[in-house]
């Protein structure tokens, strides 16, 4: 038995066949190049065939998919706001219907619920029940392990932690993305920096790379410390989780603050979960998406809990 995983990401489309036993076999990637709908879609079909033309003998019997927007399990569609066309686009019947592969299993999750699979099969959070995988890239979003459970909720938007409101008063420069993303995001620092620094061209690179000696970078990035911590003392209030795990492309060069991010949790989160819960870096980062996926493909064929 084998399955496949895919990581739908911003830019590019990465795939991997994998044994059912979590070995991987084969491992492909294709650029977007700014396609849309069902363009998008086929990019995934060739991807497919691509490895399974490489591997001829071998049966694919799941296929997971890891998308970067809302992953709809009631009607079975997808949003994903950086693919145009894909507002309410039915990814897996398309797949299905044009994938001419008998009995294969297709499973379609966000990038929230991915991340924190993949972490509790192969990283940070494995052999935990509760833990939290904070993705802090362009944006912010949160997966969620709950008593040895992914959570979605009532619409399946767990986890848009961008959103926390995190500073009094409101300001209307949050309405696009939420206060925690305005000012902690890699966007959001991006964007402090051409503020405060009056240059368009600056970025989230500049900032971390004048960290310490410029006192405007310092000022940002002590802010979205500050930030950091506020959010996940309140996921450790909320969710009392074992393991609090950053990761994205911003946790890249804001690992090193993660002690300092601790220490301004504690000052906010509920005492004795402060106490029990670990503040740790993702050991998968760059396979995070790609391994939850699999894992996906995996639980479709073999019901166990690997958890």
């Amino acid at each position: 038995m084998a399955v496949i995983g895919i990581d739908l990401g911003g830019t590019k489309i990465s795939a991997a066949l994998f044994h059912a036993d979590g070995k991987m076999l084969i491992k492909e990637h294709c650029l977007l190049n700014g396609a849309a709908g069902t363009e998008v879609a086929d990019l995934i079909i060739e991807l497919v065939s691509r490895l399974m033309e490489q591997k001829p003998r071998t049966h694919i019997d799941a296929l997971g998919i890891c998308v970067p927007g809302i992953v709809y399990s009631r009607k079975e569609t997808v949003w994903v706001p950086n693919i145009p066309g894909w507002d309410d686009f039915p990814l897996k019947e398309y797949l299905h219907k044009r994938l001419d592969i008998r009995h294969l299993k297709i499973c379609v999750e966000s990038d929230r619920t991915c991340y924190i699979l993949g972490e509790a099969w192969k990283g940070s959070a494995k052999r935990c029940t509760d833990a939290i995988y904070l993705a802090v890239g362009t944006g912010i979003g949160a997966g969620i392990l709950l008593d040895g459970r992914i959570i979605h909720g009532a619409n399946d938007i767990v986890g848009a932690t961008g959103w926390m409101a995190l500073e009094a008063p409101y300001n209307e420069e949050f309405i696009p993305v939420g206060c925690f993303e305005y000012y902690a995001s890699g966007n959001g620092i991006g964007n402090q920096a051409k503020i405060l620094w009056g240059d368009d061209t600056k970025t989230s690179y500049d900032v971390f790379e004048k960290y310490g000696e410029d006192p405007v970078a310092t000022q940002i990035l002590d802010k979205a410390i500050e930030m950091w911590g506020m959010a996940t003392a309140n996921l450790v209030s909320l969710f009392n989780p074992e393991k609090i795990i950053f990761g994205g492309g911003i946790f890249g060069p804001a690992v090193k603050f993660i002690p300092r991010i601790y220490e301004e949790a504690c000052k906010w989160g509920q005492p004795i979960s402060m106490k029990d819960v670990k503040f740790v870096a993702s050991s998968i980062e760059g396979n995070a998406a790609l391994l939850g996926a699999t894992a996906l493909a995996i639980r479709a064929i073999n019901p166990i809990n690997f958890l």
